[in-house]
């Protein structure tokens, strides 16, 4: 049997149904093979794009997600992907071509040392040399991905490894990962202390980070609250863990954070921070972070644990048996008077989401949205204003159905991330926000969107604008510079040189019929929504208190 049959073969034995790639010629031989199999392959338009999706798919369905690209400037074009999807602990499996074993270290075409590149952006990396190789480190390479902290794993592919021939019985194959054991379960006497804080705690907060969804515990977190009456805010990658729509539900904490959340967590005297990694544009300035809690700390990295700020009451453990072990054990701390306070601050505070003007608001905007779809359909985002807009008044209901570039903050990311997520959940409505920027990033992959027929729609929130870097520009700096889009191209027209469906949106109540009608008939569409430039959220400035938000800028024509 050939490498390249073994690596089929290992390939379905994970559960690997779908696969997001781009072909070159160290992976004849793989894809030689693949075209016998019944892995489906989705060609790609650029290999960035393969790694967003199989993150996309990832995110949306809790699996392991799975990319390919071949050796030299398709393994670079992939490393973008593979950084995000790390930053991120996104389970994802990233196969790349290679030179032949013996030509490796001798320049040859398409060689770049992938291994070296990507081993401080993956979880893990491996190169088998040889066949029998190949079998180890695909089993490898899934348990590592979709256990503990998941993560990207890399497999760096040598071309004779994929066409040599081996007997597979004549070798003894050991998957034993010698050193790698992570914990789930956290220390009993912790979990003891961290119950006496928070039964006698006045003000406590939960704080939840992606961990909670990458295990699965929304429904323990839940449990847990409830029990408790304990408020819930979340991060970026939290969204979606509990209903932003529940009364415990806070929103989102942090640098473009809800004003409510951010002051009760700065009120509060006892956080109870799950699967969060206490980012910079979580906590913004770790001195004044939290200033009155005792903090608790839980995730499954000990590598987090107090890597940011000090941390009261470590427990590394996995999130869904740790907050089994404190239902068991917590007592009803009495947050009564902490809840109605929390309610008053957020009444003087929510912002008004409704702007019947033109141009539009993007409150406007998201507002329709939210009224077209369900709660079960998924939400991609790119980076910059538009994500933070999403992440800021969109309400999310369900887990895995936010799905964002959090840590590297990728532009580019929502679009592949979209197709992925339509190939993991099918039968749901699949919703792309993207900016005017990060839209034309990857807006070849509308051809991919075409080509399998997607019925993804693709909101662009046009403004004209890089709008996150003008808005920080108005903001720290005397001019708006190199961040203008003086020509940007007629989107509609641009969809239909991909046979795809476009729309101009220009006045409130547009928005809504036109991805209700697009959604009814599950076609793919391309809307450009023509926003105000002027419209900007309100931003914690670098090394500020949580409580300290800016509200007022400049409008940005005055500064160009």
């Amino acid at each position: 049997m050939k490498g390249s049959q073994l690596l089929i073969n290992k390939l379905k034995e994970n559960g690997v149904k779908t696969i997001f790639g781009y072909p070159g010629g160290v992976l004849l031989p793989f894809y030689d093979v693949l075209y016998e199999s019944d892995i489906e392959h989705i060609l790609v338009r650029h290999e960035q794009a393969a790694a967003h999706a199989a993150d996309g798919y990832a995110r949306a369905s809790g699996k392991v997600g799975v990319c390919l690209a071949t050796s030299g400037p398709g393994a670079t074009n992939v490393t973008t992907g593979v950084a995000t999807a790390h930053m991120d602990s996104s389970p994802i499996v990233v196969l790349t071509g290679q030179v032949p074993t013996q030509a490796i270290g001798t320049d040859m075409f398409q060689e770049v040392d992938t291994i070296g590149i990507t081993m401080p952006i993956s979880k893990h990396n491996y190169q088998p040399r040889s066949p029998e190789k190949i079998v180890e480190a695909i089993d490898k390479a899934f348990y590592i991905a979709s256990t503990g902290r998941p993560g990207p794993v890399v497999l760096d592919l040598p071309r004779n490894a994929l066409e040599e021939e081996i007997d597979i019985e004549d070798y003894e194959i050991n998957t034993e990962i010698h050193g790698y054991k992570p914990t789930t379960k956290g220390n009993v006497k912790q979990i003891r202390k961290a119950i006496e804080v928070i039964n006698n705690s006045q003000k406590p907060l939960i704080l939840v980070g992606g961990g909670v969804i990458l295990a699965n515990a929304s429904e323990e977190l839940l449990e847990f609250a409830t029990l408790t009456n304990i408020p819930v805010c979340t991060t970026l990658m939290g969204k979606g863990a509990i209903s932003e729509e529940h009364p415990l539900g806070l929103g989102m904490i942090g640098m473009h954070g809800i004003e409510t959340t951010n002051i009760a967590l700065t009120e509060c005297d006892c956080l109870i921070a799950i699967g969060c990694r206490f980012s910079d544009r979580s906590v913004s300035n770790g001195k004044l972070f939290a200033p009155n809690a005792k903090i608790i700390q839980i995730d499954v990295d000990p590598a987090e644990i107090g890597k940011t700020i000090s941390i009261d009451i470590p427990i590394v453990g996995d999130a869904k048996v740790t907050l089994k072990e404190f239902i068991n054990q917590v007592e009803n701390p009495d947050t009564t008077n902490w809840t109605k306070h929390i309610s008053k601050i957020r009444k003087e505070t929510e912002p008004e989401i409704s702007f019947n003007t033109v141009p539009l608001k993007p409150q406007q905007c998201i507002k329709e949205i939210m009224e077209a779809v369900t709660d079960d359909t998924i939400i991609t985002t790119d980076v910059g204003q538009n994500q933070m807009w999403m992440a800021h008044y969109y309400k999310t209901k369900k887990p895995r159905t936010f799905i964002s570039s959090g840590g590297l903050g990728t532009m580019g990311f929502g679009l592949p991330a979209a197709i992925g997520a339509q190939f993991a959940k099918p039968e749901e409505n699949v919703l792309a926000i993207c900016g005017d920027g990060g839209f034309q990033m990857v807006l070849q992959e509308l051809a991919t969107i075409k080509e399998n027929d997607l019925p993804i729609v693709t909101c662009v929130l046009n403004n004209n604008y890089l709008g996150m870097v003008a808005q920080l520009q108005r903001l720290f700096n005397d001019h708006v510079y190199q961040t203008k889009f003086y020509d940007n191209p007629d989107f509609v027209q641009l969809a239909k040189a991909y046979k795809i469906k476009g729309e101009v949106v220009e006045k409130p109540g547009e928005l809504k019929e036109t991805i209700q009608n697009a959604l009814k008939q599950r076609e793919a569409t391309v809307i450009d929504i023509r926003i105000d430039a002027n419209e900007l959220l309100p931003i914690v400035p670098p090394g500020s208190a949580l409580n300290q938000m800016k509200k007022e800028f400049g409008d940005v024509e005055d500064l160009e």
